[in-house]
């Protein structure tokens, strides 16, 4: 509405109601956002009186009031929306102005919350808390970082471990075959320097165990410089090449969700990187708002995609809530705690079930929601990692999920936690911002193409993601189409992925005994070093490292001698006696010579009850089931 103001004010002035809790809180909140680009004035001042004489008193109190330069007032929550303006936020308005019927809705509410102002205000602080401060990002950027550079770090060494016995010269699934028959692919196609698109690699250069060696220490290295907070935004891409290579190399070895948990989430992690040589905690900067709900967004599919695809999957098992009763029993490496859980009663384990499901599918949901709601998501989220952690060992995956959930917490959340404070953690005293003056933001060219490039890969990969999520859960979208010559093209970076754990329950447990003979007639089996063998042998705690080939064990006694290629080549370096492959076992029982024959026997395993427990001693009893592999010999292979 257009008033006669005599005077009108320089600068926009918002009249609020100076005595009420409510209002003064928001207005805090407010002053952060436009700094001083709008004055703030109680209605109760003597000066509201002498500037504006034209508008009465009653009117001043019944809502806020904003009085623009051109002399416009306006009340309630177009005065709330037109300040909101002044900060850049114009969509509230735009629908304000233009949306049919949406003016008097949003004046209905605006007196719904005048009226209830002390109701209010409890739900105001509950969603919110009491920190008018502005919800920043800088100390969670902070912390996810170094997070992230623990996560590479263990993922690096892990793979060093075993490197060799896996995809080594003498190992189960030698890189020098892997990339021999992807020169000879590409030699037939014509195909050029398009080849490092197609295979992106580094181990176009050099497959020897040397070069192995290399790429896991230089990532080790690289992984500690991000920890320590040096050149992250160099770092980081480093990091992600490093680990990409190794992954495509390592086919079956390294084709695990957390595999490509790690590459998506170090790609988008190049977004949110300082551009600094050293990052500091009691300078970080605020990260790009487009790179951290890129993030959140994986996050959201991580989670949602893991509780949707068990419903999709049409298992009973999960639909009738009893998949955690054989799960504990059934998963690849399980912990100490799994055979505990295991003797649960069925009304406890399906309780859990329907808890597991509704957190997956529900909490992400609170992303969207205010302070309070997000900080409750992520308890929910992370106290569902831990519960996997302690009953299951899955490498870094529950590392990683964590660090993807710290972007639930803001750095007011994180006040008590962190070591120092940064620019985001002072007080509101402290801030020129709560002052009254916008903060000071020097922003070069570089960091501005950085942000520039965050929206921009947004726009590629939210598309993109969003196509492949709707596809894993069994719905078509209409982009689809549109979309999936841009899906092709990235499909070899590995950093774009659908995600969901478990989608349909083993409900018994076949495991496979690698038995070595002289004569075919006095069998003696190999131990691992993690899988379940010897019945006694308590289940370990191993991760974040991940034992690959113990691993890979269980996927093969799941899918079928003839479904399992990389098995005979790995009973093959037994029956060389190949010392890369022994060191990832336990126990060899041919110390002195490689054995004549190789087979493997099929077993179902199944955890001891208590009592048997207790008289025996034994975790695990066993009952024969059929022969996995036939007796291999290398005469015969030769």
């Amino acid at each position: 509405m257009k008033e006669d103001i005599t005077v009108p004010p320089e600068r926009p002035v918002l009249v609020f109601d100076g005595d009420c809790g409510f209002c003064r809180f928001w207005l805090a909140r407010w002053r952060h956002r436009t700094g001083s680009r709008v004055e703030y004035v109680p209605s109760q001042s003597p000066q509201v009186a002498e500037r504006f004489p034209e508008i009465q008193p009653d009117r001043l109190a019944s809502a806020v009031h904003l009085i623009e330069p051109n002399g416009r007032v306006s009340a309630g929550a177009e005065a709330v929306f037109r300040l909101l303006a002044q900060s850049g936020s114009r969509m509230p308005l735009a629908i304000y102005d233009r949306v049919p019927g949406a003016a008097g809705a949003f004046e209905a509410a605006y007196r719904l919350v005048a009226d209830n102002r002390p109701l209010f205000s409890k739900l105001t602080t509950l969603a919110l808390g009491r920190s008018t401060d502005p919800v920043r990002y800088a100390a969670t950027t902070w912390l996810f970082l170094r997070l992230l550079g623990g996560v590479y770090l263990v993922a690096f060494w892990s793979l060093a471990t075993q490197v060799h016995g896996l995809i080594g010269e003498a190992g189960i699934l030698p890189v020098r075959l892997t990339m021999a028959g992807a020169r000879a692919y590409v030699a037939a196609a014509h195909i050029g320097p398009e080849r490092l698109r197609l295979l992106p690699t580094l181990f176009w250069f050099s497959t020897t165990d040397a070069f192995l060696s290399e790429m896991c220490v230089a990532g080790m290295v690289l992984a500690i410089l991000l920890v320590a907070g040096i050149a992250p935004l160099l770092v980081l891409p480093l990091l992600w090449i490093d680990y990409l290579s190794l992954s495509i190399v390592g086919r079956d070895f390294l084709s695990y969700q957390w595999d490509a948990l790690l590459l998506e989430t170090g790609f988008l992690a190049f977004f949110i990187a300082p551009i600094v040589l050293r990052e500091r905690l009691e300078t970080a900067d605020e990260p790009p708002r487009a790179a951290r709900w890129l993030l959140l967004w994986l996050l959201f599919r991580l989670m949602v995609g893991s509780g949707a695809i068990k419903l999709a999957s049409g298992d009973p098992m999960w639909r009738q809530l009893t998949a955690l009763s054989v799960h504990f029993e059934t998963q690849p490496i399980p912990t100490p705690l799994a055979w505990y859980a295991h003797q649960l009663p069925m009304s406890i384990t399906k309780t859990m079930t329907a808890v597991v499901i509704g957190v997956e599918l529900l909490t992400p949901f609170l992303i969207l929601g205010p302070r309070r709601l997000r900080h409750l998501g992520f308890a929910l989220l992370a106290g569902l990692q831990l519960a996997i952690a302690l009953t299951g060992n899955y490498a870094f995956f529950n590392l990683l999920s964590v660090g993807l959930c710290l972007f639930l917490l803001d750095d007011d959340a994180l006040r008590r936690f962190v070591p120092r404070s940064p620019r985001s953690l002072h007080s509101s005293s402290e801030s020129p911002i709560a002052n009254g003056e916008p903060a000071a933001r020097s922003e070069g060219v570089v960091a501005y193409v950085h942000r520039l490039a965050s929206v921009a890969v947004a726009v590629v990969i939210v598309p993109v993601s969003l196509v492949l999520f709707a596809a894993s859960l069994g719905v078509a979208l209409p982009i689809a189409s549109l979309v999936a010559p841009v899906a092709d093209a990235i499909a070899p970076f590995h950093s774009v992925n659908t995600y969901g754990l478990f989608a349909v329950m083993t409900p018994t447990r076949p495991e496979i005994i690698i038995e070595g003979s002289d004569d075919r007639e006095k069998w003696v089996a190999y131990e691992f070093k993690y899988k379940p063998g010897d019945l006694g042998r308590r289940p370990p705690w191993v991760a974040p490292h991940q034992p690959r080939l113990d691993w890979q064990m269980w996927f093969a006694a799941l899918q079928g001698y003839e479904g399992a290629p990389w098995f005979r080549n790995f009973c093959v370096r037994l029956l060389q006696g190949s010392p890369d492959v022994l060191r990832l076992l336990s126990y060899n029982p041919f110390p002195s010579h490689p054995p004549r024959y190789v087979r493997g026997v099929l077993y179902r395993y199944t955890f001891t009850d208590t009592a048997t427990a207790r008289a025996s001693g034994a975790w695990w009893r066993r009952e024969p089931l059929a022969e996995y592999s036939p007796a291999m010999s290398l005469d015969a292979i030769r």
